[in-house]
């Protein structure tokens, strides 16, 4: 019999992984569920086929397209139509062969007697842990389609603010690389042309330009040395990056940077309310929530400090309490936090909070993005112009001479 991994979340907020033994990846899901758990991962222990078969899979269903099956499937059955016969009316709905080929294998599980959670699971790499997690409560708690339509919700947030953010930096991508490559050609390849006429001539040259002229010849004669060197430090840098540890402290810092932490910390606090809130609404208790919801803050020291706040919790203190003694969450998200928890009203009120930060994150960046184009342009000007500077003082010193 094959072994897989596994990873779940306890009833008691805890994360767990393990091997089992089981005839399919199904029956590892089925087994972890009777045991009171929300599976997150099940895959091959050999991992060649699973991580083979999400290399191949992935993307196949993102994006635009992944928003509106979600979507599409909630309101089908809403509308009280049998769960096979709504993913049939949606094989049309993808864009491009294999989507359509991922929502036909679903179909094809689903009608095989698998649950919808079950047959996602198998396409590996397709729908994330928090996406199978809320279909799993969706599933669980007999509301399916609530849970499909509170998802696609909240990959339609995620997405137009990632949307937002990419389409409003291309200009300054594209002013950036343009000016920097005019740059660098000026420096290594125009400048140095004009040396040995300076020299020829006897022409006093600036210090401007000399140090310009030294920056040209180094980058002309060492340049490519430079720039495999930048991928090999990059490189190391990622790898770095992977261990654990390197990767809190990395984070702790970019939270104490001015102007840049507050609002990485409010894209997480809005993360962090959204999955929490969403999967209360679905029936998740609030520990097993908990575990999940850690998984999904980007940032580790703030996953990390939700460890002491998770113990707190099963421990008998209130969720508000817990966060405002063990994280460094905003003390807003908290009052909101303890304002759902005295009314009654959790899941709603860590929505709301979660809509607001989302309007803080998206104001911020409006205007972070809106000032960043002019002072491009006034630096890489000042750049230009400085080069110039440097290229035309000494014509003009030659001009006077020749005279």
């Amino acid at each position: 019999m094959p072994a897989f991994r596994y990873k779940a979340v306890t009833p008691a907020g805890e994360t767990v992984e393990g091997r089992m033994d089981a005839a399919s990846a199904e029956d590892v899901v089925a087994r972890l569920q009777e045991q009171g758990n929300v599976p997150l991962e099940a895959t091959d222990a050999a991992g060649s086929g699973s991580l083979l078969a999400g290399l191949l899979r992935k993307k196949t269903l993102a994006g635009a397209a992944l928003v509106e099956f979600t979507e599409q499937l909630g309101i089908l059955l809403h509308a009280g139509l049998p769960l096979d016969r709504a993913l049939q009316m949606l094989l049309e709905l993808p864009e491009g062969e294999r989507a359509r080929h991922v929502v036909e294998r679903i179909r094809d599980r689903v009608r095989g007697g698998a649950s919808l959670s079950r047959a996602m699971e198998e396409e590996h790499g397709v729908f994330g842990k928090l996406y199978l997690s809320m279909v799993r409560a969706g599933e669980a708690g007999g509301a399916l389609d609530a849970a499909l339509a509170r998802l696609a919700d909240y990959l339609t947030r995620a997405r137009k603010l990632r949307e937002s953010v990419i389409g409003a930096l291309v200009y300054p991508a594209f002013l950036l690389f343009g000016v920097l490559g005019s740059l660098i050609l000026l420096l290594a390849f125009v400048l140095p042309q004009f040396v040995p006429i300076f020299h020829d001539m006897n022409v006093q040259i600036p210090l401007i330009t000399r140090v310009l002229m030294a920056f040209g010849s180094f980058l002309h004669a060492w340049g490519l040395l430079v720039l495999a060197a930048l991928v090999v430090a990059g490189l190391y840098a990622g790898a770095r990056m992977r261990e654990p540890a390197v990767r809190r402290a990395f984070d702790a810092r970019l939270l104490r940077v001015k102007v840049f932490g507050p609002l990485l910390l409010k894209v997480d606090t809005a993360r962090l309310m959204r999955t929490l809130g969403s999967m209360l609404k679905n029936g998740v208790s609030l520990l097993a929530a908990l575990g999940i919801a850690r998984q999904v803050v980007a940032n580790r020291d703030l996953s990390a400090q939700l460890e002491p706040a998770i113990e707190a919790v099963k421990g008998g203190d209130s969720l508000s309490h817990a966060l405002a003694a063990h994280t460094g969450f905003p003390k807003l998200a908290i009052q909101i936090t303890m304002v759902g928890e005295e009314s009654g009203e959790l899941d709603t009120m860590l929505l709301r909070a979660a809509d607001t930060y989302d309007g803080e994150v998206k104001s911020a960046i409006d205007k972070m993005l809106s000032a960043l184009v002019p002072i491009l342009t006034i630096v890489m000007a000042l750049l230009v112009a400085g080069i110039m500077m440097s290229i035309l003082l000494p014509l003009l010193s030659l001009t006077g001479s020749i005279q």
